[in-house]
């Protein structure tokens, strides 16, 4: 496995040409910012317009895009929800001048009372945005390249890092996503996995779930008895059944594409577990857009997770949808634990109620809505330490520090190119095998990466990463 290289990317740079494998590309890198507090805004949306080109900003507001030469003289736009649009042709862009966007808000009596048939109310809106699923969502099958980042840390520092460039089919909408959506990871670069994982753990519940009836605990297992391969394919076990792709892109989480598969969480039953109030009407590059709050129901959300306990939960989040024509721009959602059981069982294992907490952005496309970025956060248990009645006591004479216990992981994808022609779809599928395994080692392609749109990360994470990329080095030796 190859170690990151991280380079700081430096805002004050000129645009710069980059060659690779004879590809001329320009590079453009800024700061989107606030007009009026000068404060970051995360997750504005910077793309050529008219292309599939694009990529967003990370937390402190930056990003990095690598422009095709034959899009220079094309237009590039830095959009945000509630902010009026910048604009200017890529080959006049400045990277030395940070973007400064100012608010626009529309009016919510304007746009709530101007026509009688329209929905008013949260809910209605929201069935209606469900309703046009079909007409708003691709109808013919197309791939989409993407750029996943996985980081895994406890809440002090990173622990592993997983970077992959990956590609998606999908048939279309109207299809199930168990069979008709596919996923390949094409490249990975990836640090060496630090951390403390307990194997025992693992390999008992990795036993639980393949024998009937199996009732051994972790500490009656003897690791002297056990294969050591036996040991890891029980933790890359567990690395798969919490963050798969396949569990976050087939399913229920998938809240929008998935939305017609059986008991979707936004299926037919959706305001037994879920209730949406409109809060405002904003601005979208131009166009008015819904923020619908969403609340409990009166029933609680449950996923039904094969091999996790996954019930008891409370969504809570934001739904961004546009007024004219009712397609689903931007799904902030949350899962807490509600339940009693949840409760106990999320405090013990998780040190905390926040199960899962996902993002997922689309963008529009020949009239038609493409998924743009996906954020997954979840707790994941790697170190089951002492659980017993007196663990505080006997973690605090062994020095254990409980915030190195808890580990949560975080899943970006940010897709940058989407594939329509039915020749170069079709010729896609005829590859034998698609592996959505991003934790399977794979060479190191650095050719590749060097003109690969990715991710650009945050001053504080690139910080961390440095760091976890120096002591993989000394693990290493």
């Amino acid at each position: 496995m190859m170690n990151l290289r991280y380079v700081k990317l430096s805002i004050s740079i000129v645009i710069g040409l980059i060659c690779s494998n004879s590809i001329a590309q320009t590079e453009l890198k800024s700061k989107v910012a606030d007009f009026l507090t000068f404060l970051p805004i995360e997750n504005a949306n910077i793309y050529i317009k008219n292309t599939t080109i694009g990529t967003i900003s990370n937390a402190d507001g930056k990003f990095v895009l690598l422009v095709p030469q034959e899009h220079v003289n094309d237009t590039l736009i830095i959009s945000s929800i509630g902010y009026q649009s910048f604009k200017t042709v890529i080959s006049e862009f400045d990277n030395s001048m940070d973007i400064f966007l100012e608010e626009d808000i529309a009016s919510l009596d304007e746009v709530v009372v101007v026509a009688e048939t329209r929905p008013k109310t949260g809910n209605e809106i929201f069935l209606r945005a469900i309703e046009e699923l079909p007409d708003n969502l691709p109808e013919q099958p197309y791939l989409q390249k993407g750029f996943l980042r996985h980081k895994e840390r406890n809440k002090k520092e990173y622990k592993w890092l997983i970077e992959s460039a990956i590609t998606v089919y999908d048939s279309s909408y109207a299809s199930g996503s168990r069979r008709n959506l596919k996923i390949n990871v094409d490249e990975n670069r990836k640090s060496y996995d630090l951390r403390e994982v307990d194997s025992l753990f693992a390999y008992a519940s990795y036993l639980k779930n393949r024998i009937r009836n199996f009732n051994i605990r972790s500490q009656n297992l003897r690791r002297d008895t056990i294969r050591t391969s036996s040991l890891v394919e029980a933790i890359r076990w567990n690395d798969r059944r919490v963050n798969g792709l396949d569990n976050l892109l087939k399913g229920k989480l998938n809240l929008v594409r998935n939305a017609n598969m059986k008991k979707a969480l936004f299926g037919e039953e959706v305001l037994e577990t879920h209730q949406f109030s409109l809060d405002t009407i904003l601005v979208d590059n131009g166009r008015k857009i819904y923020k619908i709050k969403i609340s409990g129901g009166k029933e609680y959300v449950g996923l039904n997770t094969p091999n996790i306990y996954n019930e008891g939960f409370e969504a809570q989040g934001w739904v961004y949808i546009y007024w004219d024509n009712y397609a689903i721009k931007r799904l902030e959602y949350e899962l807490i634990a509600a339940s009693d059981v949840q409760k106990r069982r999320s405090k013990s294992l998780f040190g905390t109620q926040l199960n899962h907490k996902l993002i997922i952005t689309y963008k529009e496309y020949g009239e038609k809505m493409y998924p743009n970025y996906f954020y997954y956060q979840t707790p994941k248990l790697v170190n089951i330490g002492d659980r017993s009645s007196d663990r505080e006591q006997k973690e605090k004479e062994l020095g254990i520090d409980r915030d190195e216990q808890f580990y949560y992981t975080i899943q970006e994808i940010l897709f940058t190119e989407i594939i329509q022609e039915p020749e170069l779809v079709s010729e896609a599928l005829q590859q034998e095998e698609w592996s959505a395994d991003i934790f399977s080692s794979r060479p190191y392609n650095e050719k590749f990466w060097e003109s690969y749109n990715v991710l650009l990360e945050s001053e504080e994470e690139e910080k961390l990463i440095q760091d976890l990329s120096q002591r993989a080095s000394l693990f290493k030796q």
